[in-house]
């Protein structure tokens, strides 16, 4: 298991760098002048642009900036951002917390509902529920999130006033609750297609007709012999959804005016702030990267026939 996870380690390396500098590259080398953007229609001395430039380390070839760029990130540093002049990981800092936060309540709800659900559906596969459960998931992914976000706020806080149409700047766990089952929404309904056919299809496996032969407790086949097969896709999907739900945080913080990193990520775009955009990128790739090497061991877990070298 150690020299596996050693080796993991190590070919994150590389995935860490092309993805970070796949991005860096993007943001870099879109045209225009970030700096002379700044000054909108008013003059600006170019010895003024320049000099703003050099104390940024934009007057630098691209592959140098983006060296230097690596070397500050192992001592923390994010860059600074052009307009503000704050540091980059000070502005992630404050709007980090939130989209945490609201990924998390997404993410609890996905995996308690959607395994949930797609076990009620699975375990008598063609039958009402079954059916109802497929058209109401097929509902959920050819549905855009903002039309749902819109719909839920419009019954919700408008026709029914039991929740706030918009999130405070500093938004109380209830006030999140909302948004995030609007976020959760497309990850609950492949959870719940995951769930039901990987059931549908181990209960009908020969182990499962073995433990029944042998007397066993209904809830124990069902929790213990038939549940750990069928949550090794489930478990795939939902180590990368953890990142996903971080990153596609952009259109359900818009609708709720919940002032995290999706508002960041969408105002430094706008802003042409490279540092901004780089900086969150490199966290959610680290994200990605852990949340992956623990679904790999978790299959250990869930699969005692899992060994890793």
């Amino acid at each position: 298991m150690g020299r596996y996870v050693a080796r993991r380690l190590l070919q994150m390396i590389p995935v860490f760098i092309g993805s970070t500098l796949l991005v860096f590259l993007m943001m870099y080398a879109l045209p225009g002048d970030p700096v002379r953007a700044l000054a909108g229609e008013q003059h600006v001395d170019p010895a003024q642009i320049a000099q703003i430039k050099a104390d940024l380390g934009l007057d630098q070839p691209i592959w140098q900036q983006y060296l230097q760029y690596l070397g500050n990130l192992f001592q923390g540093d994010l860059g600074t951002q052009i307009g503000t002049k704050r540091p980059v990981a000070d502005v992630i800092a404050d709007a980090y917390p939130i989209t945490v936060r609201l990924a998390i309540f997404a993410f609890i709800f996905t995996v308690v509902a959607g395994i949930s659900l797609g076990i009620v559906a699975g375990l008598k596969a063609e039958s009402l529920r079954d059916r109802s459960l497929l058209g109401l998931t097929l509902v959920l992914i050819s549905m855009p999130s903002f039309v749902l976000g819109f719909l839920v706020q419009h019954l919700f806080a408008f026709q029914l006033g039991i929740a706030k149409p918009n999130v405070s700047l500093e938004p109380t766990n209830s006030e999140l609750i909302m948004p995030a089952i609007v976020l959760a929404s497309l990850s609950l309904a492949y959870v719940a297609r995951l769930t039901r056919t990987s059931v549908a299809e181990n209960i009908r496996a020969d182990y499962m007709r073995t433990a029944v032969a042998k007397g066993l407790p209904r809830r124990r086949v069902i929790g213990v012999h038939l549940m750990r097969n069928s949550l090794i896709p489930v478990v795939t999907f939902l180590g990368t959804d953890i990142g996903a739900l971080m990153g596609g945080a952009i259109v359900t913080e818009g609708i709720f005016n919940i002032k995290g990193v999706g508002q960041l990520v969408f105002e430094a775009l706008g802003k042409r702030e490279g540092a901004t955009v780089v900086g969150i990128v490199t966290l959610l790739v680290i994200v990605y990267l852990v949340c992956s090497l623990l679904v790999d061991l978790l299959y250990a877990v869930l699969d005692p026939r899992i060994r890793y070298a």
